[in-house]
């Protein structure tokens, strides 16, 4: 039997740092937590398809207004998992330390990223 054996199963889990503090959630709550990290992801996956099939596709866009959507899409899908990763983390936290969920760090900015996008195609169709 080794030392590891020997360890409360929650001390193994990762992230230790989220794991170790507090009690044990309902699961419905951590299960909840999950999904929405998923949807973060699922969005993140969006973001770069749109970004690609946007330049890939060759639509009959303005090409400088097209390529700088392309590349914000692209560039957003890109970060939008750390808002994944945080969001879940600080989730987790508050349940298990029965404290007030928290606000997404990032949505304002990748909110603000698809709106930049949406006035960069508009622009796009208008002046090609």
């Amino acid at each position: 039997m080794s030392i590891e054996d020997l360890s409360p199963v929650k001390d193994r889990r990762f992230p230790r740092g989220v794991y170790r503090h507090g009690a044990e959630p309902d699961a419905r709550f951590s299960l909840a937590n999950e999904r929405t990290f998923l949807a973060w992801i699922r969005t993140a996956l969006a973001l770069l398809a749109g970004g690609v099939a946007l330049e890939a596709l060759g639509l009959s866009i303005q090409p400088g207004f097209r390529f700088a959507a392309s590349l914000l899409l692209i560039v957003t899908g890109i970060l939008t998992p750390l808002q994944a990763w945080i969001g879940w983390v600080r989730s987790e936290r508050a349940l298990r330390q029965g404290t007030s969920l928290p606000a997404a760090a990032l949505a304002l900015p990748i909110g603000i990223a698809v709106i930049v996008v949406g006035v960069l195609i508009f622009l796009g169709v208008v002046f090609r």
